[in-house]
């Protein structure tokens, strides 16, 4: 079946988890609901078999990525950063053109910083990026919201954590599907 090149394909989709550190728990609005729906995509991630990537913003003033996440995460790469985009670290970079996948499921913190910046940076190096707004957040909702829009305008398609999980999975019945179900009922 031929299937429209802005769906999400599990075969070209790496999870790019994007600073979600201890720094910002007390300065975001909803840190529970963020938290749970990474963990959800990096549970999922696990069962369809896709690369994870992690970042961090300067570690030793902002903290380690919240033991919510990190504990649910397997083997991943993780990047130390000064950028506020992921692609100003080589390391990432490399790493993520080594994996010859295009498109990028994007989430974490701040929308309207790290993530937009990442974001057209990676539309820039020609990836597909899916930004997952209900994985995103800002310290002040007017400027995730102004990202969101800002990322949308230039090319990013929108979707959330159950649209983008259930493109990759492309039908119900499988085992996957119904791993990944329990984690999004």
């Amino acid at each position: 079946m031929k299937r429209h090149e802005r769906l999400l394909d599990g075969q070209q989709a790496v999870l790019l988890i994007v600073d979600v550190q201890e720094a910002f728990r007390k300065k975001l609005p909803d840190v529970p609901n963020l938290t749970r729906n990474i963990s959800i995509l990096v549970e999922a991630s696990k069962i369809l078999e896709l690369p994870i990537f992690v970042t961090e913003q300067y570690p030793q003033g902002l903290g380690k990525t919240v033991p919510e996440i990190a504990a649910c995460l397997p083997d991943h790469e993780l990047f130390d950063k000064l950028c506020f985009s992921c692609c100003g670290a080589d390391k990432f970079m490399d790493a993520l053109k080594a994996t010859k996948r295009k498109q990028v499921i994007l989430c974490g913190i701040e929308a309207h910083a790290c993530i937009n910046q990442t974001a057209h940076d990676l539309l820039a190096n020609g990836y597909e990026v899916h930004l997952i707004v209900d994985a995103i957040s800002s310290r002040f909702p007017k400027n995730r919201d102004i990202a969101v829009e800002k990322m949308v305008a230039s090319g990013v398609v929108r979707s959330c954590v159950e649209m983008a999980l259930l493109e990759m999975l492309v039908e119900a019945g499988t085992e996957k599907f119904k791993s990944v179900q329990r984690l999004i009922h």
